[in-house]
């Protein structure tokens, strides 16, 4: 049997060299460097819809 998410989940990763802060919650997923506010998100809607691709590409092209 699974648990279900109710709350968020948050991991520290470490990808090339930087540490970044990895959230799970019910909306979907964000990836954020550490120490910092704005990162990159990813709603499970777009996900399960196929439009994570172009959810990215927008994020992607709106920069930082």
């Amino acid at each position: 049997m699974t648990t279900k998410l109710d709350k968020p989940v948050r991991r520290e990763i470490t990808v090339d060299d930087r540490a970044y802060t990895l959230t799970i919650d019910p909306d979907g997923l964000k990836l954020v460097e550490k120490g910092r506010r704005k990162g990159q998100e990813l709603r499970w809607k777009d996900l399960v819809n196929g439009d994570a691709a172009i959810a990215a590409a927008l994020q992607g092209s709106l920069g930082d």
